[in-house]
């Protein structure tokens, strides 16, 4: 084990343009002898959705207090409001509007005759409040959905069904390798001028189980067409099935750069994939859906196994190609307000280009047969070496729910059957697992039904030895339990208002809602199915509603627990262990590997490798030449609208208190955010604060229990959250620090909104030890996995907490600190209980009054005025403390560098320094330069040459920290050597007024990115 401590160096002013040497570095790095490795994804709602797709460097990171929050306990999901289990119904892409196109702009049948194409039918989707068209090309058989409506953030996506025979990672490289380079547009990588110089809104790839899908989205319409010509080019004539160098650099490849060295493994799949099978939790989801589908295509895994991609030859990848990515095969989705006639017409250029083909014959994906007789299986994890290995076993059972798909009803009745068990903290499943003290957190997460056949999985984690037959005894007791008593009716009524409040909301985030709608149909249209059906989901919710009153719940859920789960013979039983020798012993048999390539290999073999290596290398670092550049259609600086984005705002006084209204159309929902200035709090408090707010939402009142609590929050509103929130102010070494409540209901619910949230904040009692401690444990492990899965970003916020307060302040709520901290209140939450309840008690005294309150209400006009006499009654009752006095914090960690060893396979390396203490000061080019670095040189040198799955920077200008992040890197030093050289890449940088004109255009739509009614009145 060796650990990398790194010297440190104050950096000049920049006006002298020395190379920007930072004063620290923080590592997260490899131990040889090591446990798991690391991953983007958490294990969450499901352990069997498996998308893979390319990371996109973000110039203008999330807030770390992203990462803080804990979210509603109505609606406990990944994102902030948005409905778990429930993806059959979940409205993510439905228009808040009427459609205000004219017919002409459907198309006509005789535009789409002559350019190829039938009409097969067409359909007014009024939860869509769009037009949908299915049209099917002649030639090749290939089938368009066409969504017409008034949506500007136009999307286009093609989906090819693509199901893997191994697992050597074919589809998810292919992926990859088809973005580099086309017919006619021949550069190394058009993917990244387009994410240089575009306005989109969305630009990405992913590869599933069985199918590939490539979206794109924009609100500007020439930049949308750019794209989907991009786009349709690629997959249809990359460069890759030509190229092996693209094969090898995206895949993988020998590296050898001298004869005299060890031969290693390199390639970016191979490297996200070695972070991926490094979190227990990814191996568990693997493990499992390979032990559910034994004998179809969801047995192996698309994305690859890293002992297997080496085996993946380049003619069978070019036969992949070949084979799937054919119009025949293809699902084309146009959705928005632009033209329906100008789709076709770019399609049809494209897809006359080729005649019918088997392919999506081929491509059928198998069904499952139904076991007979359960299955159990025990699998090793890499786990760290100290700690108590016994407790660290992981159980999850999975049941197969059918051998074919289900119908809409059927589907419909059971997501809300998961959100009954698993959807919220109150849920009796979920809740009963997390009391039971038998583990940390839960795995699984309930029905996954993006797949041919629709599963159900839970189980925990942090499980002691012992224990593993209990949690499994447990499981099948309670759903035993509810099967023959039922839910109670307002846990029922609760998850019933859940639902309809997220379809009318329709609140997709920053994921565009037209892609949220495509991925919906889909689900359906992948397998031969009625791809209108998912979108329609009105009948069949009225219709589960009515049976529901009229039936009872019982009566409606109890056979689908006893038919699905319970009498259902096909469950799979997964057993995690913990290994601190596997990640030991998966390397020594990859260097064995190796050692025997090399060793069959003759003096004219090793030096031929080393010559494709310097070769490949070469290519990488060779710049495009310009006529290739140009190739690539882009946006002029006339194409952008000269005036930034107007959100409206009031500013006014409601009994002393500042309020915020804007005026915007949300369809007739209230969102509002209730601000706390937390700058009085004791320093020795902070790390409590994300516990604080968690026990605010989940603990009980006096008269109400927080199982009662949280099913009257389901019922009136659509959804609470609290949480910290910290920042910077530019010029200004004072942070600003916040608690917000956060929370949304119908305008007619306004009243009961504002009630419950005074509730929460004033009324919640915090006695109840046991729950406490849950939450402890849970906030550990979810550390835990983050620090694992998102390294980057805890080395990030390790740098900012060196060098600026408000980072300070972020990490002792959410970075390493923050995890020290909760093994130690562990311990002490048994050992001094009403010492840390006092301390709640104190946090809330200090924090929650009317001086430094700040309210924000987004919502229309009209439901703004009527709102005001609620948020009088809020305010009148907070406590009004007379003096609000800062505290004196002692906000920096000493600023030295670090290297934090975790159980890894892959690095994440950082770096940064604060350039306003340099006395730098900011310019609007700042924008431009760091994006520019971010997909230039770092995606080139740290990505592309390096083989990490993610290089990137970024410039946070309120506290003047610049940082460079690696992700899945395999390396450390050569990393650290890239970015010391930033400087004299940008001294010698020539740009022309095309490539500036990109940096800029692209700059422009992150900073006036797409946002939803209720993101632009918190933004604003």
């Amino acid at each position: 084990m060796t650990t990398f401590t790194l010297s440190i160096t104050t950096p000049p002013p920049l006006h002298q343009q020395p190379p920007p040497t930072m004063n620290r570095n923080v590592l997260l790095r490899t131990i040889s002898a090591c446990t798991s490795r690391a991953s983007l994804r958490t294990f969450n709602r499901s352990i069997h959705r498996q998308r893979h797709h390319r990371l996109i460097p973000n110039v203008h990171r999330s807030p770390l207090s992203h990462h803080l929050r804990q979210l509603s306990t109505a609606l406990p999901s990944r994102v902030n409001f948005n409905t778990r289990g429930l993806s059959v119904i979940n409205p993510r892409a439905i228009a808040t509007s009427s459609p205000q196109f004219s017919q002409d702009a459907v198309g006509s049948n005789d535009v789409a005759e002559k350019l190829g194409f039938e009409k097969v039918s067409e359909q007014f989707i009024e939860e869509c409040k769009s037009t949908a068209v299915l049209y099917k090309h002649k030639k090749t058989g290939c089938e368009v959905m066409s969504v017409l409506n008034d949506d500007e953030n136009k999307v286009f996506g093609v989906v090819f069904r693509t199901p893997p025979k191994d697992s050597t990672g074919i589809p998810h490289i292919l992926e990859h390798s088809v973005l580099c380079g086309s017919r006619k547009y021949p550069l190394k990588e058009p993917f990244v001028e387009l994410l240089k110089g575009s306005l989109h809104t969305f630009l990405n790839a992913f590869t599933y189980p069985d199918r590939t899908c490539y979206p794109v989205a924009s609100t500007n319409t020439k930049d949308f067409y750019n794209l989907v010509d991009v786009y349709l080019d690629a997959v249809f004539f990359p460069k890759c099935v030509e190229d092996i160098q693209t094969f090898q650099q995206e895949g993988w490849h020998y590296e050898l750069n001298d004869p005299s060295e060890d031969i290693t493994y390199k390639g970016v799949v191979f490297n996200e994939m070695k972070g991926v099978y490094s979190q227990p939790d990814n191996i568990l989801g693997r493990t499992s859906q390979q032990a559910v589908f034994p004998d179809n295509a969801y047995g192996v895994d698309s994305g690859g196994d890293p002992q297997v991609i080496p085996k993946l030859t380049f003619e069978e990848f070019k036969d992949f190609h070949r084979k799937y990515y054919h119009p025949s095969n293809a699902r084309i989705w146009f959705y928005g307000d632009d033209d329906s006639n100008e789709r076709l017409r770019i399609l049809s250029e494209y897809l006359d280009m080729f005649e019918a083909s088997p392919a999506r014959h081929e491509s059928k994906i198998e069904t499952q047969k139904l076991f007979s007789k359960p299955v159990r299986v025990v699998e090793k994890y890499p786990a760290a070496e100290g700690g108590d290995l016994k407790k660290n076993h992981m159980v999850c059972l999975n049941w197969l729910l059918s051998d074919k798909p289900l119908d809409l009803e059927t589907e419909l009745a059971l997501g809300f059957l998961d959100h009954l068990l698993l959807g919220t903290p109150a849920s009796p499943l979920r809740k009963i697992l997390l009391e039971s003290g038998l583990g940390d957190a839960i795995v699984g997460g309930g029905i996954e039904d993006e797949l041919l056949q629709p599963q159900f999985s839970i189980g925990l984690k942090g499980v002691s030895e012992e224990n593993i037959q209990k949690v499994e005894a447990l499981i099948m007791s309670t759903l035993e339990n509810l099967a023959n008593e039922g839910f109670n009716m307002e846990a029922v009524e609760a998850s019933m208002n859940t639902i309809e409040f997220s379809l009318r909301e329709n609140n997709t985030g920053s994921f565009p809602r037209g892609l949220a709608l495509m991925l919906r149909a889909v689900g359906k249209w992948i397998y031969d199915m009625d791809p209108f059906e998912p979108l329609k989901y009105q009948e069949p919710l009225a219709a589960l509603k009515a049976r529901i009153e009229k039936e009872g719940s019982k009566a409606v859920f109890a056979p689908l627990i006893e038919k699905y789960i319970l009498n259902n013979s096909h469950l799979v039983t997964i057993e995690m262990q913990p290994d601190p020798e596997k990640a030991s012993q998966d390397e020594a048999v990859e260097k064995e590997i190796l050692e025997k390539v090399k060793g069959s290999m003759t003096e004219e073999d090793l030096a031929e490798l080393t010559r494709m290596t310097h070769e490949l290398k070469l290519k990488q670092e060779t710049p495009d030449p310009p006529e290739a550049l140009k190739a690539v259609p882009s946006l002029s600086l006339q194409d952008i609208p000269k005036k930034p984005i107007q959100i409206p705002i009031e500013v006014g006084d409601i009994n002393g208190v500042k309020v915020l209204q804007h005026d915007l159309f949300t369809n007739d929902v209230l969102y509002t955010e209730v601000v706390f200035d937390m700058s009085s709090l004791k320093q020795e408090l902070l790390p409590l604060v994300p516990l604080f707010c968690q026990s605010l939402l989940e603990m009980g009142t006096k008269d109400l229990d927080f199982v009662q609590l949280n099913q009257l929050i389901g019922r009136k509103t659509g959804g609470i959250s609290v949480f910290p929130l910290t920042s910077s102010k530019r010029g200004s070494e004072a942070p600003i620090t916040h608690i917000i409540a956060r929370g949304k209901a119908m305008s007619a619910r306004t009243e009961d909104l504002f009630n419950l949230v005074n509730c929460i904040l004033q009324d919640v009692q915090f006695t109840d030890q046991k729950r406490f401690k849950q939450f402890v444990s849970q906030s550990k492990a979810r550390m835990e996995n983050r620090l694992r899965g998102s390294g980057h970003g805890v080395a990030a916020a390790r740098m900012d907490a060196k060098l600026n307060s408000a980072g300070w302040i972020a990490e002792q709520m959410g970075g390493i600190s923050y995890l020290e901290f909760l093994k130690e209140l562990e311990v002490k939450v048994e050992q001094d209980w009403s010492g840390i309840s006092s301390s709640l008690e104190e946090i809330r005294r200090t924090l929650l009054n009317k001086k430094g309150c700040l309210v924000n209400l987004t919502a229309d006009g009209k439901n703004l005025k009527n709102s005001e006499k609620y948020v009088g009654k809020f305010l009148d009752l907070l406590p009004s403390n007379s003096l609000v006095t800062p505290a004196s914090w002692n906000a920096r960690i000493p600023s030295t560098n670090e290297a934090i060893v975790i159980p890894t396979q892959v690095n994440y390396v950082g770096k940064a320094a604060n350039l306003y203490e340099t006395g730098y000061q900011l310019k609007g080019s700042a924008y431009v330069i760091s994006k520019h670095i971010s997909n230039t040189w770092l995606w080139d040198r740290v990505r592309v040459s390096g083989g990490a799955y993610g290089g990137f920077c970024d410039f946070d200008t309120h506290s003047g920290v610049f940082s460079f992040l690696s992700y899945r890197d395999p390396n450390l030093l050569k990393t650290l050597d890239i970015y010391d050289g930033t400087s004299d890449f940008l001294r010698q940088l020539e740009m022309d007024d095309d490539t500036l004109t990109k940096a800029i255009i692209g700059t422009i739509g992150d900073v006036d990115s797409y946002q939803l009614p209720d993101a632009k009145g918190y933004s604003r």
